[in-house]
């Protein structure tokens, strides 16, 4: 596949509340990879964290590792879990140093997303917006156990509690999901910070009628105007073409790695 099949766009702000901005993101285009990263505002060194993260995935980040497969990302990923469970236990009262994490990978024939943590990864094709990830949250799981309806989940009081984080714990669970590609498709990746105070419809009427260059300003524009109180991250990529005859254009999700519960964290 070649690589000019695709287009990309990204745009961070602190927010309106916060005095650093502990998110983190990155554009690698010329091997099909975008990250958010979403430090942990309520531990230490959220955007040490965000910042490793990215940097550890930049390492990949040349021609000649195209393509890149999940089980380079998620040894990476990996390893600066091991790096910053090291370093939080060298801080008074072995504090948490964290961030959550979603990566989307292009290879020649699927989309991957990789994360832990409520970042997210949304796709609009067809007019259609889904979000293709599940949020590792303690409201999240109760909503799936029927305790809570979504609505009820945004403003429920552990709505910022997280069950998974790198950096969190000695062993990273990370989940996988795929899925095909189709010409046009678009996918969103964002932070918390984003989906906090715009819906999913309207988030995905901004992509529709936006030129996506100019797309994530205008979302980060209008979080700002709902006074967002956490940091806001936003990447927007388009697949323009290159996918062979022979490919389907259904919509096989499929995990490659099982939830498994971990102690919540809040943010």
């Amino acid at each position: 596949m070649d690589r000019s099949d695709w287009v990309s766009a990204a745009t961070t702000d602190i927010g309106t509340v916060r005095k650093v901005n502990e998110d983190d993101c990155l554009e690698a285009p010329e091997v099909g990879m975008w990250c958010v990263a979403d430090g942990m505002g309520g531990h230490e060194k959220g955007d040490v964290a965000s910042r490793m993260i990215v940097d550890y995935l930049n390492c990949l980040n040349s021609p000649e590792f195209y393509p890149l497969t999940t089980l380079q990302i998620t040894e990476r990923l990996r390893s600066v879990n091991t790096r910053l469970v090291e370093m939080g236990r060298m801080l008074p009262e072995s504090s948490v140093i964290g961030s959550t994490v979603v990566v989307l990978l292009f290879d020649d024939e699927q989309a991957h997303c990789i994360w832990a943590g409520d970042s997210r990864i949304y796709r609009l094709r067809d007019g259609s917006f889904k979000q293709l990830t599940r949020d590792h949250s303690q409201v999240e799981e109760m909503v799936e156990a029927g305790l809570l309806t979504p609505e009820e989940a945004e403003v429920h009081p552990s709505a910022n509690v997280i069950t998974r984080a790198v950096g969190a714990n000695a062993h990273l669970e990370l989940d996988v999901v795929s899925a095909d590609l189709k010409p046009g498709d678009q996918f969103l990746l964002c932070s918390d910070g984003l989906n906090k105070v715009l819906t999913d419809n309207e988030i995905a009427e901004m992509i529709r009628v936006c030129a996506l260059n100019s797309t994530t300003d205008n979302l980060i524009e209008r979080a700002l105007e709902r006074q967002a109180r956490d940091n806001v991250t936003a990447i927007l990529v388009q697949f323009k073409g290159g996918i062979s005859d022979h490919q389907s254009n259904t919509d096989p999700l499929h995990s490659t790695q099982p939830l498994d519960d971990t102690l919540p964290l809040r943010r």
